[in-house]
């Protein structure tokens, strides 16, 4: 992290994006659900398509943020209150470490660490983490991760991460918690402190994609969110790098 006294410049024309689209030939699937769809509006004789004839194109988009696409999750998607991402999240801008964690193997489970994070992080406590985890394999934009029991996190990391500071958690997979826990969500709950705390302000980002052309260490982000109230919304990463001028 920026030490005091130390200035680094910017370079907004130059990021990286790390979220995965959706539509098109592109996408992910997690939770048991089928495909988004994305399709012209019908009513009548109209149809909402060029092709079709009409003016315009106007059409639905049937999705899961949870599921469906890069999102971003306030406490509101474990508590009682739909707490909104929209509104609770109060700034957009961060100085963010990027760390690549070969997850280790548990009882047929690969699991992200405390002790892998520690040792990474080298005693920082950056306000944002993004995990990349290994082999980081092409098929993470398109990969159906229903029934498959994707890597995840173990709740001692996830309080850790709490404890150091960590108010924006991203992530290459489906959930920091496992597939199935009997809805335990125990990763969620530790990264939020729930239930004693309300750390409403703090985010977790779940389905990004970070290439291998991306260097672990520091960046700039600029964490965009779709302006949807609701405990989820289809979010948008940029990462800028930062370079030291003194």
């Amino acid at each position: 992290m920026p030490h005091q006294g130390q200035s680094y410049q910017v370079d907004l024309n130059k990021f990286h994006d790390i979220s995965i689209p959706m539509g098109g030939n592109q996408g992910v699937q997690a939770w048991y659900l089928d495909a988004p769809e994305i399709k012209p509006v019908q009513d009548g004789d109209f149809i909402g398509s060029v092709e079709k004839g009409s003016s315009v194109n106007f059409r639905n988009i049937f999705f899961n943020p949870h599921s469906h696409v890069t999102h971003t999750e306030s406490m509101g998607h474990i508590h009682e209150t739909v707490f909104s991402v929209n509104a609770e999240m109060k700034e957009h801008y961060f100085i963010t470490e990027v760390v690549s964690v070969d997850p280790v193997q548990k009882d047929g489970d690969r699991i992200i660490g405390k002790e892998q994070l520690m040792k990474l992080l080298h005693g920082k406590s950056p306000k944002a983490l993004v995990i990349r985890t290994l082999p980081n394999v092409g098929n993470k934009l398109s990969a159906n991760y229903s029934n498959t029991n994707p890597t995840y996190m173990e709740w001692q990391a996830a309080a850790w991460l709490n404890e150091i500071g960590v108010e924006h958690l991203l992530i290459d997979t489906p959930s920091v918690d496992r597939e199935q826990d009997n809805g335990e969500l125990k990763a969620h709950k530790a990264f939020w402190g729930y239930p004693d705390t309300k750390r409403l302000h703090c985010t977790i980002s779940e389905f990004v994609f970070v290439k291998d052309t991306i260097k672990d260490g520091m960046y700039f982000m600029n964490l965009q969110t779709a302006p949807i109230e609701n405990d989820a919304t289809p979010s948008r990463p940029i990462l800028h790098e930062m370079t030291l001028t003194d």
